[in-house]
């Protein structure tokens, strides 16, 4: 072949690159997410670079400046209307801008905020070589109970890699709820995934349960993820496009043209059923809900329970802000179809949550217990397919991330010999022995069981109402029998704290610092003020309700 036929070959098949278009990226919508990455890749700089003397502080300063700067550009865009009448899809198509997006956003954003003080505390662990150390292990790398161990424990070390890790697992809940493409969606799921599955292993006590715990989130979440995968591309088959816009146009019958690769797939109901089913199932691993759910005991007992505060929270309201988008923006066409599997969910996580709490011993166990039961009070709200189950759930979900974190940070305050003392028999009399400690404690468990006057009073109300309104009257029926069964163990302990002698060999309640008093103290706040004046709040999430399509 001649020089100049293959010159010719090679500028005719250079010839369509040159229009190629630059991509068109709204950096001041993306502003918050931009924020938080940015901080965790100068944090991990930090930490190649920096002294370790200087780290601790520098981290904890760099990952407090990023949320508030972050949840500053949340306010400006809401206040600038994104949430409302500006709201629209940016970054080529992947990621939305709208009401639902940027209420997750600020509550994940704040609820990491709270969290980063529990990360940050240094108080509690009396180390018997005089530093002062968190909840994090010495030394990552050192096997349990090693020499090398010891030798970490001795010098006073600490993994100061949690803050950049907790900031990319903010980033990527914050693009999570907010992702407009099957591939964003996925991708925003593996960045939040990564750094919880670290971070499960880092506890400083008991590290081999730590340990354990990490392994079977990461095995059980590797599984969730193929699922979610698989999924997506069963539905990338279905309507050759991973956009939500243009899937949900398919699903409706509204697309006219196809693309001749998938001609023999395209508008395939298997595919579409199938797809769209083990999407959910991911998600629904995410949320804790029952059959999905057996990762959430053993990971919420052996991860450090700072971390344990801040995935019952942000998790949460990550994955049921991106399942709402899912089944309102994609798949409201299917309604009929996604419905009855999703009340049979529901129904069996709100029993299933509440009725195997009342077995549990620890106090971690009987709090993720707990959570179970919470996500099928949310997805009642979820059911709703109306506008007031949107702005419901996102209620619940602000509501919840407070009192979870707040109810986990006060865990960490009980100690013993051991480090935290979670069995629940050492909680008996605690009430006489430090009173404020589980009086506080006894308003984040009122609030659990949805006592008036408490933010989780506001939520259920909320979320049974617009169950109701929207047909689902029976799933209320069993969400009130649940409460009433959760209600239960709620008050068997507090029953325990106030009403039993302490024991002689009982835990001590540790003195913390400004920072665990802070997240404790925004807890009760937030917990009182939802419940004796949510009105302001419940109008704040009805005007951010609407998904942009």
């Amino acid at each position: 072949m001649s020089a100049s036929a293959v010159h010719s070959l090679w500028t005719t098949a250079a010839d369509p690159i040159s229009k190629i278009e630059a991509p068109k990226i709204e950096y001041g919508q993306l502003s918050p997410i931009l924020i938080i990455l940015g901080a965790a890749l100068v944090g991990i700089l930090v930490e190649a670079f920096a002294p370790r003397r200087v780290r601790y502080h520098a981290q904890l300063l760099l990952s407090a400046v990023a949320l508030c700067a972050a949840f500053a550009a949340i306010v400006a865009l809401a206040a600038d209307g994104y949430g409302t009448t500006k709201a629209h899809i940016a970054a080529m198509g992947a990621v939305a801008v709208d009401g639902p997006a940027l209420f997750l956003q600020g509550t994940i954003l704040l609820a990491g905020l709270v969290a980063l003080f529990t990360f940050a505390e240094r108080r509690l662990d009396p180390d018997p070589h005089g530093h002062r150390t968190d909840s994090f292990v010495a030394q990552a790398a050192a096997v349990p109970g090693s020499d090398s161990e010891k030798a970490a424990v001795r010098a006073g070390f600490t993994t100061t890699e949690v803050f950049p890790l907790l900031l990319f697992a903010v980033a990527g809940m914050l693009v999570f709820p907010a992702a407009n493409d099957l591939l964003t969606l996925f991708i925003a799921l593996e960045v939040f995934s990564l750094p919880l599955y670290l971070m499960c292993a880092l506890a400083r006590r008991k590290r081999l349960l730590s340990q354990e715990a990490a392994v079977k989130y990461f095995l059980l979440g590797a599984f969730a993820s193929a699922f979610t995968l698989f999924g997506i591309a069963l539905l990338y088959g279905y309507a050759g496009s991973v956009s939500y816009a243009t899937i949900a146009r398919v699903v409706d019958g509204t697309v006219t043209t196809v693309n001749p690769a998938l001609v023999d797939t395209m508008g395939n109901d298997a595919l579409l059923l199938i797809g769209a089913a083990m999407i959910v199932m991911g998600l629904l691993f995410k949320v804790g809900a029952v059959p999905f759910h057996m990762w959430t005991p053993d990971v919420y007992q052996g991860a450090p329970t700072p971390l344990t505060g801040f995935m019952a929270a942000a998790t949460k309201v990550a994955a049921f802000g991106a399942l709402l988008r899912l089944l309102y923006v994609v798949l409201p066409g299917l309604r009929w179809d996604w419905r009855p599997v999703m009340w049979a969910v529901a129904i069996i996580t709100m029993l299933g949550g509440a009725i195997v709490a009342i077995t549990q011993t620890d106090v971690k166990r009987l709090l993720a217990y707990s959570s179970i039961a919470h996500a099928g009070f949310i997805l009642a709200g979820v059911i709703a397919t109306t506008p007031d189950g949107v702005s419901s759930v996102l209620f619940y979900l602000a509501a919840y991330s407070f009192v979870t974190i707040g109810a986990f940070a006060v865990v960490t305050l009980v100690r013993d010999a051991g480090g935290e003392a979670t069995h629940l028999s050492k909680w008996a009399g605690l009430g006489r022995r430090s009173p404020l400690v589980a009086a506080v404690f006894a308003v984040f468990l009122l609030a659990f069981a949805g006592i008036p006057l408490t933010s989780g009073f506001a939520g259920k109300f909320a979320v049974f109402k617009a169950a109701a309104e929207g047909g689902a009257a029976p799933l209320v029926v069993v969400g009130v029998i649940s409460s009433a069964i959760a209600a239960f163990f709620y008050i068997r302990v507090i029953v325990l704290m106030f009403f039993s002698e302490p024991r002689q060999d009982g835990p001590t309640v540790a003195v913390p610092s400004l920072l665990t008093s802070t997240a404790i103290g925004v807890g009760v706040a937030v917990t009182l003020v939802l419940g004796v004046a949510p009105q302001y709040f419940l109008n704040l999430a009805n005007q951010a309700g609407i998904f942009v399509r």
